[in-house]
């Protein structure tokens, strides 16, 4: 079996439990995201999985063009170095080769190895070998090694990969069966000693998906189930378009999130993760020790409250976070309510509350964009009904086809809309971020009138006004959209924006 032979299968190469919770899930139904304007700049190429394979053996071959070493040391080779060709030439011919055999744990093919494997001399003049794992002295034809000269039978070879393979999910970094030996075991070697066909299966696909996750330049389709590959000429934050429909950032694999940028995309959705589950609840039923800051829930009817922390312990009222000595006798009126210390105790708690309540200021706007977009799935579907109905009112499909340009464009806007809350939570005020937070709330104002518009019963009276009330209202958000995020853009070219360290 050639090496071509080996890689020539069906996987998806893309696992996926489909159970992680995304803040940037789109839609189903709504990946509807325009990247006309960036195609020109930006090319990319939809992989299946047989052209992803194809993709990895024609990488070899320029290699192996140059080097004339075997395809499989190649391959390994390659994946030492990320599958970045360049850098393997570069090395391979400016260094000391025997340090990157060494290295990427290959044997250097140009070098004859001595066997280290000592027989002993009984065993050597009866013309039988024994294996170190199972100890089964057998014949020589039933054992079987890598270069680095350690042999082993061939089923304590095949036990040990499937475990390697099955169990430990490890593809591209199997060692050498010997203890302490890192010679790395080659694809060919793994094919022939392995027989059960899941094993192989599996461990395709693991070299697979090695391939495309330390390749910069590929990136697999975030969207579930889907077997595609994107493959760029240059890594940017630019949105790409799979064959299933999904539109992502290829940087940072999220949904496209224009006009927000990767790194601080990253940022929300570390604190959503955070934040989100907990931060109503403690909004409503927490306050803070003014001492330490830790969250306290008041679980009885007295105020007298004693800090748990056991670095801290501070006695304290719950009402007017002050210190509770003074309060004597008369703390049921909090009578030391305006003394200085209650009074920083005070302010330390409105700053945190008030930090609290601008983040769900911002989530709740975020979320419920998110929300809708999730719904639009069921409009698509209310509006092709409309549109069929519409064509037995006389209409033709060309006419009728505004309302699928309406709830694309409503789509674009809600997207659009939800990561701009990303955006201003970390804008700081200046004379452009009021300019921005303007045409933010213009396009949602908008926004919400074509959704409502969309929602409405389309009869045969009323045909004529909504068509151009829907026509007339999502070029208006269109336009706005795209205001929207040029003004954001012209800002990121001319460092207009400042950033909070929230």
């Amino acid at each position: 079996m050639n090496f071509e032979e080996e890689y020539m299968y069906e996987d998806s190469g893309n696992e996926t439990s489909g159970d992680d919770v995304d803040f940037g899930v789109e839609a189903d139904g709504c990946s509807h995201t325009n990247i006309q304007a960036y195609e020109e700049e930006y090319q990319f190429e939809v992989l299946s999985t047989e052209a992803i394979v194809q993709h990895m053996i024609d990488c070899i071959r320029d290699v192996n063009t140059v080097v004339q070493i075997p395809s499989t040391t190649t391959r390994i080779l390659l994946n030492y170095f990320n599958w970045d060709k360049e850098k393997l030439m570069e090395r391979y011919y400016d260094g000391n080769q025997d340090d990157l055999f060494k290295e990427a744990h290959v044997i250097n093919p140009f070098k004859k190895q001595t066997t280290p494997t000592k027989i002993k001399s009984s065993k050597k003049l009866s013309g039988t070998e024994e294996c170190d794992i199972c100890f089964m002295v057998l014949p020589p034809a039933e054992m079987t090694g890598l270069e680095c000269g350690h042999r082993f039978c061939y089923q304590c070879w095949n036990e040990y990969l499937t475990t390697k393979v099955m169990e430990e999910g490890v593809g591209q970094t199997i060692a050498c069966a010997a203890h302490n030996c890192p010679i790395l075991v080659d694809d060919q070697t793994v094919m022939r000693l392995v027989k059960d066909n899941r094993v192989r299966f599996k461990y395709q696909h693991l070299i697979t998906n090695s391939f495309v996750e330390c390749n910069r330049l590929l990136r697999w389709c975030p969207s579930p189930d889907c077997t595609y590959a994107v493959k760029v000429t240059y890594v940017d934050s630019r949105p790409v378009q799979c064959t299933c429909g999904h539109t992502f950032c290829f940087a940072c694999g999220e949904n496209w999130h224009d006009p927000v940028r990767c790194t601080i995309l990253r940022r929300w959705i570390k604190k959503c993760d955070d934040d989100s589950e907990t931060s109503n609840w403690i909004a409503a039923n927490t306050k803070e020790c003014p001492k330490c800051n830790a969250t306290i829930e008041k679980d009885g009817g007295c105020n007298h409250m004693i800090c748990k922390n056991q670095s801290c312990k501070a006695d304290f009222c719950w009402v007017c976070l002050g210190p509770w000595e003074p309060h004597g006798s008369s703390w049921y009126n909090c009578n030391r309510f305006d003394e200085d210390e209650a009074k920083a105790a005070r302010n330390a708690q409105e700053k945190s509350r008030a930090k609290l309540q601008r983040y769900l200021f911002y989530c709740n706007r975020y979320m419920n964009h998110m929300q809708s977009l999730r719904f639009e799935h069921k409009l698509y579907r209310s509006i092709k009904d409309k549109m069929e109905e519409m064509q037995q009112h006389n209409m033709s499909w060309i006419e009728v086809q505004f309302l699928k340009k309406a709830v694309d464009i409503l789509c674009e806007c809600r997207q659009a809309l939800m990561y701009t809350y990303v955006f201003a939570f970390y804008l700081k005020k200046t004379n452009q971020s009021v300019i921005f937070e303007d045409n933010q709330k213009d396009l949602e104002t908008a926004t919400e009138m074509l959704s409502e518009y969309l929602e409405r019963d389309i009869t045969q009276e009323n045909l004529i006004d909504i068509k151009q009330k829907v026509q007339d209202k999502y070029r208006y958000c269109d336009g706005r959209r795209k205001a929207l995020l040029e003004h954001v853009h012209e800002g990121y070219e001319k460092d207009w924006w400042q950033y909070s360290e929230t």
